[in-house]
């Protein structure tokens, strides 16, 4: 980013209290101006990328082929590919990585991948040469919350993956980035959603409440510390 260019970043929220968290603090560290829009609200999104340096696809409970439900997705699909030909940084988690798939081809699997809770990831190879992930250890326990997952688009290079889905980061490009797991998810989240959500998480995981604490102990420290290290490394790559 060059000096007196302000880094103006589109962050694109599609569900209640799914907010930045440590990508947020990057951001923020950063010096960014941060555009936040709300599609599922009725609030607009730009015609193309001109006025932003990057964009973030925030997560949500709705799956990335739900065009009746959100019938902005295919709006933000010709934008993500805008961001991508103009060489601009885009990051894409969860429901927002699943979107980034849909949009350079890769096909969308509803269901059959349900993970819950911080689960452990493993980089690829191709990782360690990566400029956002290459600094993180070869396995790591990050927050994990969805159920569906993608086959990689063509022109993808495969990052991190686990036994649930093989799919856990990918890169189109030089810094198009998408996440199926929560790294901006830090224990204060988690909190927030474990609170907001509670009715929700306790229809599939009753015995969340009670085991909150004792998966922060074990957990926590070691996933917040990674997450801010890829929120970090990813905000470098604006």
């Amino acid at each position: 980013m060059s000096a007196g260019f302000s880094m103006r970043v589109l962050v694109v929220q599609n569900f209640d209290s799914e907010g930045l968290g440590q990508i947020g603090a990057a951001l923020v560290e950063a010096g960014a101006d941060i555009d936040l829009r709300r599609p599922y609200c009725g609030e607009m999104l730009p015609h193309d990328s001109d006025a932003h340096a990057a964009m973030v696809v925030l997560g949500g409970a709705q799956n990335a082929l739900d065009d009746e439900i959100c019938p902005y997705f295919p709006e933000l699909l010709d934008l993500t590919r805008d961001f991508a030909g103009k060489d601009r940084a885009v990051l894409g988690i969860c429901l927002g990585s699943q979107l980034v798939a849909r949009a350079f081809g890769g096909e969308n699997r509803i269901g059959g991948a349900s993970e819950f809770g911080w689960h452990k990831v493993s980089l690829t190879p191709a990782a360690k040469a990566d400029p956002v992930l290459g600094a993180l250890p070869e396995h790591f326990p990050i927050f994990e919350w969805h159920d569906d997952t993608f086959v990689l688009p063509e022109n993808a290079v495969r990052l991190a993956g686990n036994e649930v889905a093989e799919n856990q980061a990918f890169r189109i490009g030089r810094a198009v980035y998408g996440f199926q797991f929560h790294f901006e998810a830090d224990r204060p989240m988690v909190r927030d959603w474990s609170t907001s959500f509670a009715s929700l998480i306790a229809e599939r995981h009753p015995d969340w409440g009670d085991r909150l604490d004792d998966e922060i102990a074990r957990h926590g420290a070691d996933a917040d510390a990674a997450g801010l290290a890829i929120a970090r490394a990813w905000v470098a790559t604006v």
